[in-house]
């Protein structure tokens, strides 16, 4: 299982599965984040945290917390 978080920058991802529940998985639901999406990572703060990437042609900027809870392809 290859999470968001793990994902390097200029790669494109395909959603797998979104883990977690509740309020978190509904808010990244809510971003544009759902099964079967393209994700491109654009950028990464120096510290990892948080992540920008590229979600249905617009930018998110995702703290890794909620980058672990995104299965990708």
């Amino acid at each position: 299982m290859k999470t968001l978080r793990e994902a390097k920058i200029g790669d494109t991802a395909t959603v797998v599965k979104l883990h977690g529940g509740g309020v978190v998985r509904r808010r990244i639901m809510d971003m544009g984040i759902t099964r079967g999406v393209e994700i491109y990572v654009r950028k990464v703060a120096p510290l990892g945290d948080p992540l920008e990437v590229t979600v249905r042609g617009y930018e998110l900027s995702l703290r890794k917390v909620d980058a672990e809870m995104i299965e990708v392809s």
